[in-house]
């Protein structure tokens, strides 16, 4: 299905890019979660849904998780708004695009409000509308949920894929990073407090989530968008759904559908997913 293109980043790394091209005039950039990739069920079903309405499809990977490690000692991050927007400058310089629409899941859905909200990121003029999915807002207090015990398997089976890549990572950066310790990790805190801080250039966990947490920089949106988190997501606590900011937001609007958990939203005896159909309603009004 995809076109795989592989562009180099200022630092002399690397972004894997999964294309899907029909020469049309509108593109939808996809941004994964956490340890996802273009691959997952939930970027394929987006991906197919808006390429069969005439759009062109940009699934980029974050770094590390196209399938080959990447070259730095750092990963992403929820504000890595200098790596989507490298992706989204580099798809208009080799097609003149007349509007681009922006979906983000999870993490990447983080990764979408903070480029279009956060300073410094000069937002194309066609960049005409967003949609975000199951969005840890408040990354503190998500940090703090997934590490009670109702949600130790996903803790655990995050953390079991971290381990596969910073185990790849010590071996090319011995002095740099080092897994000691690393069974003893029992919360998302710590992790980020040993790996996530310091390999993105953050005093701390607590000052990462602070930067990198999305409602903080969401009332410096001026681009139509929509956050949908649903009201069962076992991920998000309250902080994490933005409601004062979306009422007197004129750009930012929420949604909380009952039900959906964290990137979920299927539709009983269809194809496609709820999701599918929401951001493509969404991003025509624009």
């Amino acid at each position: 299905m995809y076109e795989r293109e592989r562009i180099y980043t200022p630092d002399d790394d690397f972004l894997d890019l999964d294309w899907v091209k029909a020469h049309c005039n509108s593109l939808v950039v996809i941004s994964h979660g956490l340890e996802g990739s273009s691959r997952r069920h939930y970027v394929l079903g987006l991906a197919k849904y808006f390429a069969d309405r005439d759009y062109d499809v940009l699934a980029w990977n974050c770094r590390s998780c196209s399938g080959e490690i990447n070259r730095k000692p750092r990963f992403y991050h929820h504000a890595d708004v200098g790596d989507i927007s490298l992706v989204i400058d580099h798809a208009l310089k080799n097609h003149n695009y007349k509007r681009i629409v922006l979906v983000g899941f999870s993490l990447g859905g983080s990764m979408t409000l903070n480029y279009l909200g956060l300073g410094g990121i000069k937002v194309p003029k066609v960049v005409v509308a967003a949609v975000t999915f199951s969005v840890p807002c408040h990354l503190a207090s998500s940090a703090l949920k997934l590490s009670r015990s109702y949600n130790r398997f996903y803790l655990r089976r995050f953390l079991k894929k971290l381990r596969k890549k910073l185990e790849a990572k010590a071996l090319l950066f011995p002095g740099e990073i080092s897994l000691t310790g690393f069974d003893q990790i029992s919360s998302f805190q710590e992790f980020d407090e040993r790996y996530t801080a310091p390999l993105h250039g953050f005093d701390d966990a607590a000052h990462f989530y602070k930067e990198a947490s999305a409602v903080y920089h969401l009332t410096a949106i001026q681009v139509p968008t929509l956050i949908v988190n649903a009201l069962n997501d076992p991920f998000l606590p309250e902080p994490c759904y933005p409601y004062e900011i979306a009422r007197g937001h004129e750009k930012v609007f929420l949604e909380t559908p009952r039900f959906g958990g964290h990137v979920g939203f299927s539709l009983a005896g269809k194809e496609e997913n709820w999701m599918e159909e929401r951001a493509f309603d969404f991003v025509q009004g624009y």
